[in-house]
């Protein structure tokens, strides 16, 4: 007896070796095995499958992948003000792969859990950021890291300012959240990319908002 596969894991979880064998969508590939190597939060597979080149060639191809759910993120801005509000945690995975300090510049986010998109980003903008936003701007969806990560990211993009802030925000402290509040001017904030701010997810919605969203000349 397995923990996640035909016992239930710590999540509740069972028949997570299943996940992927049916997949039908392309001819190229027929999925062969999913073995199940870690559910102890997250969801580790491998899976061996065949693959058709453009030569014809078919070649059995193994892949690891790291299920961890979907998440959405939204982009807090005053358009007024020409801020944008963001927030500071420590990420160990990017501290222990040569980010000086752990920190990082982003914008709120967090999984969607059992929620919708929707339902989730105005959660996590709460808990992480203390406003609840209003009308929100469904940006783009994108695979984060499609190498071996399964996460599909929902990006949101919302407006702020005094009369939407309810609570202080900070996470949740029972979650181990310890999250600052950074506003900063639009402009410092796109010339910060690649330097202080270095998550993909924020870069990709600054860079939105310049070219066609909120701050667009």
């Amino acid at each position: 007896m397995t923990a996640g596969i035909d016992t239930p894991d710590r999540r509740g979880r069972t028949g997570l070796d299943q996940v992927g064998r049916d997949l039908t969508g392309n001819d190229d590939v027929r999925v062969r095995d999913v073995e199940l190597l870690s559910s102890d939060w997250y969801v580790l597979r491998r899976t061996t499958f065949d693959l058709r080149h453009r030569d014809g060639r078919w070649t059995t191809e193994t892949r690891e992948t790291y299920d961890r759910g979907n998440g959405a993120t939204v982009l807090l801005y005053d358009a007024a003000r020409r801020t944008v509000l963001l927030t500071r945690q420590f990420r160990f995975p990017a501290y222990v792969n040569g980010h000086p300090d752990g920190l990082l510049v982003e914008t709120a986010a967090g999984l969607l859990d059992d929620d919708d998109p929707l339902t989730a980003v105005r959660r996590e903008a709460e808990e992480e950021t203390g406003h609840r936003v209003g009308e929100l701007t469904h940006v783009f969806d994108v695979f984060m890291s499609p190498g071996s990560v399964t996460e599909r990211l929902h990006c949101y993009a919302g407006s702020y300012d005094a009369g939407t802030r309810r609570s202080r925000g900070g996470g949740l402290a029972e979650e181990g959240e310890d999250i600052e509040l950074v506003e900063l001017g639009f402009d410092e904030a796109l010339a910060q990319i690649g330097t202080g701010v270095v998550d993909a997810k924020t870069i990709m919605l600054l860079q939105w908002a310049a070219l066609s969203g909120p701050f667009a000349r």
